[in-house]
């Protein structure tokens, strides 16, 4: 990148994950050559989650994989990389952001702080061997473990938990996951579905026990050895206890700086917080969505690297409304899946299933006649269709029901 700039403006990006690195190389692309900060707290190169749960685990790819961009991606592009720099504080009226002993004063500023593993004082304060799965270095401690063959218990029938689970099967690992709800992902997927899931875990020999919780977790057997103790009444052995209860946004710089948060820091269709030189991306955002009419907070990959090309383009003045419909995907063992549409609060009175739950099938969730999310194992070609089904949401849903009608037919 040229030396000589003609924007004197400054830019900061807070944030070390995808939805910042994207921004950062976002705004290079779309011709901003100010001066571009980028405050990462980890010491890691800026890297994507998804990996850490699925390939690095499993074995089939390296940490390196994660990475978003190359070391010399940000000295080439003229952006100032702060690893191990947490921001500290923020005044959004004196537009200065503050890392260790530096204050910047900035024109428009990115807030992608995203989240952290929601923590179980129990397990914590057991002295048991205990893990959480969020950053590259909760992953090698896991990936260590899993190729000692350790015993595992999976706090929690998230995906993160599942796909770790798969993972420690795919290791040779006994797993025990352990989750209080009647089915694993009952409150993402419905029983259904999440009966699915429980199953295909099962078939590959991971004991699930539903309906049960975590009581006490104690270290009173063989040295290294946690003794987790269920609400139903059994005692199971584990080398490693990993804790997967879902993921806390990293608000608090938002809260101290004055910005409107709940939930994450709420933003517009733009991405602009309550402070209209302060952008948010990622997991920590929670944006109004034009098309699903409410705000939103959605903690996968995908959205952080849409939110972080559009959050770069509204802090140029070039944005649009951010309007890509909340999508993600799984590979646990031999099933790959991928999901798209939002199913809020309220639910939904009917799940419209194409195929076999066991195998190969669609899923539609459905509220009064609306499809509000849709999803597939295995039938890649399908994704088109899903996305143009639920952006939709009116269809005909005799139609929608028989799985002789193609899907492009269902649209009315």
């Amino acid at each position: 990148m040229s030396t000589s700039s003609t924007d004197h403006r400054t830019f900061v990006i807070v944030g070390g994950g995808l939805a910042a690195a994207t921004a950062a190389a976002t705004l290079r692309e779309e011709g901003f050559d100010g001066r571009l900060v980028l405050l990462a707290a980890e010491r890691h190169l800026p890297y994507e989650r998804p990996p850490l749960s699925k390939g690095y685990l499993a074995g089939e790819a390296t940490l390196a994989d994660a990475t978003v961009h190359p070391a010399d991606f940000y000295e080439t592009h003229g952006v100032e990389l702060r690893l191990g720099t947490p921001a500290t504080a923020l005044d959004v009226d004196a537009h200065t952001v503050t890392a260790g002993d530096e204050t910047i004063t900035y024109d428009r500023l990115l807030l992608a702080t995203g989240s952290s593993a929601r923590r179980l004082p129990l397990a914590d304060d057991s002295g048991a061997p205990v893990a959480y799965l969020r950053t590259i270095d909760d992953a090698e401690r896991i990936a260590a473990a899993l190729r000692e063959r350790a015993r595992l218990v999976v706090v929690g029938g998230g995906w993160i938990g599942l796909e770790v689970a798969a993972a420690a099967r795919a290791a040779g690992c006994d797993v025990v996951v352990v989750e209080p709800l009647e089915e694993p992902l009952l409150r993402v997927l419905g029983p259904q579905v999440g009966h699915a899931f429980a199953q295909l875990h099962r078939r590959h020999g991971v004991d699930v026990r539903t309906g049960t919780s975590v009581e006490d977790i104690t270290t009173a057997g063989a040295p290294g050895v946690a003794l987790v103790r269920l609400g139903d009444g059994t005692t199971v052995e584990a080398d490693l206890v990993l804790v997967g209860i879902g993921a806390v946004p990293s608000t608090t710089l938002a809260e101290k700086a004055g910005l409107k948060v709940d939930d994450g820091v709420m933003v517009d269709e733009h991405l602009r917080s309550s402070h209209p030189d302060v952008v948010v991306a990622g997991d920590i955002a929670r944006a109004h969505h034009p098309l699903l009419g409410q705000h939103v907070r959605v903690e996968h990959w995908d959205t952080a690297l849409g939110q972080g090309a559009a959050a770069a383009r509204t802090m140029l003045g070039t944005g649009e409304p951010y309007e890509r419909l909340p999508y993600f995907f799984t590979d646990q063992y031999e099933l790959g899946m991928e999901y798209v549409g939002y199913v809020d609060r309220d639910g939904f009175d009917e799940l419209v299933v194409r195929g076999d739950l066991d195998g190969v099938y669609l899923a539609f969730w459905v509220r009064q006649g609306r499809v509000l999310a849709a999803m597939h194992t295995g039938d890649w070609d399908a994704m088109d269709d899903l996305r143009a089904v639920v952006r939709a949401g009116a269809v005909d849903l005799d139609r929608l029901r028989d799985p002789q009608v193609p899907l492009g037919d269902v649209l009315g």
